[in-house]
């Protein structure tokens, strides 16, 4: 039976709708803000033999949910675009450790983006969806989570600002939560102090509370009693055995400071262990199902350690105190012919970045559904399996580069020029060549150098860092650590990352394996990464103190010339035809696709934006563009050249593409004939112009051009 719930929030009404639509899957929600409408299922599986919890989140843009036909020849929603995967992460982030990681039944969470009202968030109303679909079924789910937008215009936090208020906001700060804790974050800013940050996160916190008790009530009315699932369960007896039989040596493999030889080594470990209790097993009729737990024990008890090492005794596996970075290095030029190259190495995480300038032509067009249709800056991020010493798939980025791209993209975007001071498309890619930990921070800190090698005009440098936490099992103790390594991401609780020049933050993410954090922790991580990003700039500057005010010889120069807006079909031409000559002409080419030719964008507002890497070949596109939109002054006397002679009259071309018409009557004082006794083509002849007839032809005149006979007359007597 079809239910409808509904709650003011903060003057934007939200509906949620259950028992109409989807009934057959084991719970499904529309939920509506404003006009946005998203529908949530959730639909549950049977146990895998997997050693992982398999959900699965999906978030499904559909094009006509903003009235539009999908680009291409298919005509179709295809594979997600770069939107709604980061979307997808969004709302898996917070959902996650909502679960007993021991389940074993698959879950798929299905977003359907049915209508889009930019002003009300689809991927918080998704989350929301999300959250109330598992929270009203049998599915065990420790929620409920909700998701809000932090704003900053002024002095002032919005929640979910609206698209014309996010434009001017400093800040679009996306927070998720329960209504006990702080469970995700993910933040770009313009250069914002860590304590207006933090505040915006308790402030978006705030209305968190408020959504997941909306939440709550629904749940309490019509949420279907949670099942007892079959659950991973080890047995205590087996756990102890190998515990006490590997403890030791896994704990010295912990301790080896170097990767590649620390992770050779607890390998080692774990083979030697599961050998030993085969031949343990070797007569029990259980024996594979024991020797899987036996696996597992082993891998719990490496993260166990690591742990402990950190908690108790203030330990790192690699020896550092827990507010120490790794050696750093920085570099730059090293590719020749790129516009601009740099690598930057932290410890065994390198990235190495390049640079590349192109037309604003060449920017980003994007089909989907936000207001946003193209972007001239893009940071694309590429983990090759070879980083971590691995055979891997290559082939089309995942989730994982998607996202390490758009964060790094988000962080950089705040220093990045303006169209107007800097009218290039910016292109930054990150090749990742060796990682343990926190690869995405390396590659701002080497897209960065790429930049300002490049001589990108930035507003300040950027550096990242990425902070962990391990807590006790009884959570009374926790230890904040600066920099993490593979080892302290993968068995630590949170993942915090920090980005932002001197002045403060651009760009946090923060991704937790418990259930929530709280403002003591986030306080203290923001401090010690703010420490820790200094140092780090300090390498940095000591590498390239500023951008360069030269671009690389091999990058495309530049031109900026206004034109009036109405003479930009003039330039063009019937069918592209002035421009293409233009273009051909300047460049000395055959085709404009010819790798030499001149670039020229022509925008709306009548500029006219001249690429190319000969400067001569700039100044001479310009004047023909010039010639093009010169205008004729009435009764000026101009040289022209006779294009065509007819019997009415001749043509005659001032410049490259303006030409006007001499009529028979205009040709002498005396009375003319035919044309062609007075003129030929090719001949250079003195005319004044006439202006324009209501048809927008130009007339010209060679008798008003010439001295008058009785002028001559007058002369010559004297």
């Amino acid at each position: 039976m079809k239910k409808v719930f509904k709650h003011n929030f903060l003057g934007r009404e939200i509906v949620v709708e259950t028992g109409e639509l989807a009934k057959q899957a084991n719970s499904a929600v529309l939920v509506r803000y404003g006009e946005t409408a998203v529908l949530s299922v959730v639909i549950m599986g049977n146990p895998v033999t997997q050693d992982f919890f398999p959900l699965q989140v999906l978030y499904q843009e559909k094009l006509y949910s903003v009235g539009k036909i999908p680009g291409g020849f298919i005509k179709r929603e295809g594979r997600p675009t770069d939107e709604a995967t980061l979307a997808a992460r969004i709302i898996d982030r917070p959902l996650r450790p909502m679960f007993d990681e021991n389940l074993r039944n698959e879950i798929q969470v299905i977003n359907m983006v049915l209508s889009v009202d930019v002003d009300n968030s689809p991927v918080m109303t998704a989350l929301l969806g999300s959250s109330l679909a598992l929270g009203i079924s049998e599915i065990p789910f420790d929620g409920p989570v909700a998701g809000v937008v932090v704003g900053k215009i002024g002095k002032e936090f919005v929640i979910n600002p609206t698209a014309s208020e996010l434009e001017k906001s400093e800040l679009n700060l996306t927070v998720a939560g329960t209504k006990d804790a702080i469970c995700m974050v993910e933040a770009g800013a313009s250069e914002l102090a860590e304590s207006k940050m933090l505040d915006a996160m308790m402030k978006g916190h705030d209305a968190i509370k408020e959504l997941c008790a909306f939440e709550q009530s629904i749940i309490d009315e019509i949420g279907k009693e949670k099942v007892e699932l079959e659950k991973a369960v080890l047995d205590d007896d087996l756990v102890k055995e190998v515990e006490e039989y590997v403890g030791e040596d896994m704990l010295n493999a912990i301790l080896i400071k170097d990767k590649l030889a620390s992770y050779a080594k607890i390998d080692e470990v774990k083979e030697n262990t599961k050998s030993h209790f085969e031949e343990v097993l070797a007569d029990n009729e259980d024996k594979e199902n024991i020797l899987k737990q036996v696996e597992k024990i082993v891998n719990q008890l490496e993260g166990k350690e690591v742990r402990s090492l950190i908690t108790d005794k203030k330990i790192r596996p690699d020896g550092r105190k827990t507010d120490e970075i790794r050696p750093l290095d920085a570099q730059v030029d090293l590719l020749a012919r790129t516009h601009g190259s740099a690598l930057f190495t932290r410890g065994q995480t390198q990235s190495l970045a390049t640079t590349t300038l192109g037309a604003i032509g060449e920017h980003q067009i994007l089909d989907g559904l936000g207001i946003e249709d193209s972007k001239r800056f893009m940071l694309h991020y590429n983990f090759p399996a070879f980083s971590v010493g691995e055979i891997g798939r290559y082939g089309s980025p995942g989730r994982r580069e998607i996202g390490h791209g758009a964060l790094g993209e988000r962080a950089l975007s705040y220093v990045i020029p303006s169209e107007e001071d800097f009218p290039y498309t910016i292109r930054v890619v990150s090749e990742i060549l060796e990682s343990n930990g926190s690869s995405s921070q390396a590659t701002i800190c080497a897209g960065c150098l790429s930049l300002m090698a490049a001589g990108v005009p930035i507003k300040a440098p950027v550096a990242g860092i990425a902070m962990g936490l391990i807590t006790s099992e009884d959570n009374k103790k926790y230890t904040i650590l600066t920099d993490i390594q593979g080892l302290e991401d993968h068995m630590g609780d949170m993942d915090f990352k920090v980005a932002g020049t001197r002045k403060g933050i651009t760009a946090l993410q923060m991704d937790i394996k418990i259930k929530g954090v709280t403002k003591a922790i986030l306080k203290e991580a923001l401090t010690q990464a703010k420490k820790a990003r200094f140092q780090i700039l300090d390498v940095m500057e000591d590498c390239i103190k500023e951008p360069r005010h030269e671009l690389s010889p091999y990058a495309p120069k530049i031109e900026t010339f206004q034109i009036e807006p109405d003479k930009i079909k003039d330039v063009i031409g019937r069918g592209g035809e002035m421009i293409t000559k233009i273009i051909l002409e300047s460049s000395h080419v055959k085709t404009v696709n010819d790798k030499e030719a001149v670039k020229v964008d022509l925008e709306d507002d009548g500029r006219v934006i001249i690429y190319h890497t000969d400067e001569n070949i700039i100044k001479e596109t310009r004047r023909r563009i010039e010639e093009v939109v010169r205008e004729v002054v009435p009764g000026e006397i101009y040289q022209g050249t006779v294009s065509k002679v007819e019997d009415f009259g001749c043509f005659v071309t001032l410049w490259e593409g303006c030409e006007g018409l001499v009529h028979v009557s205009q040709m002498a004082h005396e009375r003319v004939n035919k044309p062609s006794d007075i003129v030929k083509v090719g001949d250079k002849i003195l005319v004044k112009s006439l202006g324009y007839d209501n048809r927008g032809r130009l007339n010209l005149s060679r008798k008003e051009a010439l001295a008058s006979p009785l002028k001559k007359e007058k002369k010559n007597k004297k």
